[in-house]
Formats: C-alpha cells, sequence, structure tokens
C-alpha cells in the first residue's frame, strides 16, 4: 500500500481513546453494567486500552472480552458447526451493556456479523458500537455511537491502523 497521509500518529490515538472512553461512561452514567467486546484482530487491543482507562477514571474493573467473527461473516462458507473460537464465545451478557469496539468502520459488514454473534451467545440490554476511525461509505444501515475519527475517504483509499500491541507503533495510515 503506497501511504498517502498520516491521519493520526500515537498522540492522537492516546487522545482518541481517552476521549471515546469519557463518553462511553457519560453516556453509560458510569461503568457498572458494561461489558466490552473487541472485534478481532485490532478492536481487540482498543478494547483492552479503554477497560485500561476505565479502570483509571472509574476504578471499575469492566470485563473485556475478544471476539473472532469469521463464521458470521457473510462471505464464509459455513458448516454445521461453528469452529473453536466461536464456542469460546461463552461470557454471560443477559442485561449488560455491551460496547462493541472496532478499530475501522467501513460497510458495516463486519459489524453485523459481530451482531449476530453477541446475539447467538445472549440478549444484552443494548449494544454500542465505538470506533477509532469511520471511513463512510456503508452498505448496511450501522453506524458508530462513539467515534475517534471520521475519515472522508474513497472505495479506492484504504485505511491501515497499526498498534503498538500487534506492529510496533501507533498509527492511523491512508493510502491506496
Amino acid at each position: 500500500m503506497k501511504v498517502k497521509a498520516l491521519i493520526m500518529d500515537d498522540k492522537a490515538i492516546k487522545r482518541a481513546i481517552i476521549r471515546l472512553t469519557h463518553e462511553i461512561i457519560e453516556k453509560n452514567k458510569g461503568a457498572e453494567n458494561l461489558v466490552l467486546i473487541g472485534i478481532k484482530t485490532r478492536g481487540w487491543p482498543l478494547a483492552l486500552r479503554i477497560q485500561e482507562q476505565i479502570n483509571a477514571i472509574e476504578g471499575v474493573d469492566v470485563p473485556a472480552f475478544p471476539l473472532d467473527i469469521t463464521y458470521y461473516r457473510d462471505d464464509y462458507e459455513k458448516d454445521f458447526e461453528a469452529p473453536a473460537s466461536v464456542e469460546q464465545f461463552s461470557f454471560d451478557i443477559k442485561d449488560k451493556s455491551v460496547i462493541l469496539v472496532d478499530d475501522v468502520l467501513y460497510t458495516g459488514r463486519t459489524v453485523r456479523a459481530a451482531l449476530d454473534a453477541i446475539v447467538d451467545k445472549g440478549r444484552p440490554n443494548n449494544v454500542e458500537l465505538a470506533v477509532l476511525i469511520d471511513r463512510g461509505h456503508r452498505e448496511l444501515p450501522i453506524r458508530a455511537d462513539f467515534i475517534g475519527k471520521n475519515v472522508p475517504t474513497s472505495h479506492t483509499e484504504r485505511v491501515k491502523v497499526c498498534l503498538k500491541d500487534m506492529d510496533d507503533c501507533d498509527k492511523v495510515v491512508i493510502g491506496e
């Protein structure tokens, strides 16, 4: 991918995480009934960062879980049994406020798959979506409740989120 521009550096990502966390706490009137679910791959480390910030701000250890949505994608050939990664999604979310966390919101298909996985495992009180980047171009009627940064893009452009947890640096770039 040829990089066109740096959208966020490490400091901007940190500020966005802190702001997202404050917005989540404010909208939910605290953190006591929250559960964080991070969509693998890069939504999971973002969920852990939000969890850490909630703990620092509210003193509440909010549960956080990774979610592999591969089996729930609409372009995945389904077998009769879900893979083991889906079976491990076994925590009680009944009557909880679920904060679904992902790095980039684009067409909405990943979020739709995540919602299917969540509903398969229980019925939360509500589900709210937190994303680091919203780049537009939705194919489904899905919107984020908490957005780190809106980045208008064309369909030919790509947004790449790099996180220290897996990429050795924190940055968001746009390229072709």
